[in-house]
């Protein structure tokens, strides 16, 4: 018998019950890692001011830019190893050890008494974070049915917005950065949970019984079967990945110049909260929409919208009012619809025993971009007049998403039709 056969284990609790624990332990560390990916965008104006003391304001801007744009490194490495080890370890550890992982490196950031640690420790929080996103939507995709597994990854797709939102709370009353930090004891305890309460999913463990193990992951994964899907996967998560990241990674100091003369604290802290709220609505509703008009319709809507709204907020908003609050929790409705989409998208492009190694490639190649994208957007602020314009001028990528989407043909893999 395959050795894999001995992982299939009994529920120490009734299906129902097992279920409901398995999607909120999931939620709640995905949640964190949104919290965690946010944190430092809403602390850093003053996390710089403490690392740095005098500091001129060019060494400020290319120190802030290092620490963004190294977390979505991190993030990156972390998506696609841990997709390789949860495809060849299972599930439930590749769970456990990279919540545990994240955890443990958010709280070493608070500890840091440099930037050049806390850049160190954000890359590996990163890491971490990375493997939990991919992770968590595997083990939803594999453990409901149709209908319901696109409602319930809708549902976890706000995670983040919660986390960015709770980042924002967490700003709005807690002074201290380095305080904020120990937010991460949280996500430690969630790998206990995890190490107590999951199973192995049965899904993997058939797949993998099935499977040629000679032949490895990646050498499926570049197979003519699997590769268009994967090259187009990857072009579309990292079209909308882009955008949103170079606009809440930034957001805080655009916020920060419209009111210069006070310490811009609270309004950086709303409008993380107001981003948070409209990222959340919008990964809420996704999973009814897609049942309502489709995958395909979903993220052309989610593309055109987050574009037009950018044009409107970055390069027409020249004042922090009601009004301007109101579009960052618009466009913030169509990045949570988009991420809700795409965490169904993604992985049914694939077989279940290479979905994860798959999905952490497509889900994380965006992000080498991306971090690049991050980094000269605080290099290239002064040429390109301004965040708004900067950001912006970046966005532009959700214009390729949608033609992308346009001309693809998406085909499911059979694996996850039929259940």
């Amino acid at each position: 018998m395959n050795a894999t056969a001995d992982m299939t284990l009994t529920k120490p609790v009734g299906i129902h019950k097992y279920k409901r624990a398995l999607f909120w332990i999931c939620f709640f560390s995905s949640m964190f890692g949104g919290t965690v990916s946010t944190l430092m965008s809403v602390y850093l104006p003053d996390a710089i001011k403490d690392l740095l003391h005098d500091a001129s304001g060019q060494s400020t801007d290319n120190i802030s830019a290092t620490i963004n744009s190294i977390f979505i490194f991190g993030w990156t490495a972390g998506g696609i190893i841990w997709g390789i080890f949860c495809d060849t370890l299972g599930r439930k550890k590749s769970f456990i050890y990279s919540t545990l992982f994240y955890g443990v490196f958010t709280i070493l950031t608070g500890l840091s008494p440099s930037w050049f640690m806390v850049v160190a420790c954000r890359f590996f929080s990163g890491f971490g974070i990375g493997g939990v996103l991919v992770i968590t939507t595997l083990l939803i995709s594999e453990g409901y049915k149709d209908k319901k597994r696109a409602v319930l990854l809708g549902i976890l797709s706000i995670s983040i917005p919660v986390g960015i939102f709770s980042a924002g709370l967490l700003s709005y009353f807690v002074s201290n950065w380095r305080y904020a930090f120990f937010v991460g004891a949280i996500p430690v305890i969630l790998s206990g949970l995890a190490a107590i309460f999951f199973t192995e999913s049965e899904k993997w463990v058939s797949a993998r019984q099935k499977e040629n193990e000679a032949v490895s992951n990646l050498q499926q994964l570049f197979s003519k079967q699997n590769s268009k899907n994967l090259i187009m996967g990857s072009l579309v998560f990292g079209a909308a990945l882009i955008g949103l990241w170079a606009t809440f990674s930034w957001l805080p100091f655009w916020v920060q110049n419209l009111v210069s003369g006070s310490s811009g604290q609270k309004q950086r802290g709303l409008a993380m909260m107001t981003m948070g709220g409209g990222g959340l609505l919008g990964g809420f509703i996704s999973g009814w929409v897609v049942n309502r008009v489709g995958l395909k319709k979903t993220l052309l809507i989610c593309f055109g919208a987050c574009f037009v709204l950018a044009f409107i907020l970055f390069k027409l908003t020249t004042s922090l009012s009601l009004w301007a609050y109101f579009q960052i929790a618009f466009i913030t409705i169509f990045f949570g619809m988009s991420q809700g989409a795409l965490s169904m998208y993604i992985p049914e492009l694939f077989p279940v025993a290479l979905s994860a190694t798959a999905t952490g490639v497509c889900f994380n190649l965006g992000r080498i971009i991306t971090g690049v994208a991050v980094f000269f957007i605080g290099s290239l602020v002064d040429m390109l007049g301004g965040y708004g314009n900067a950001i912006f001028y970046f966005d532009f990528v959700f214009l390729i998403g949608f033609f992308i989407t346009l001309f693809n043909k998406q085909e499911r893999h059979s694996e996850y039709t039929t259940q």
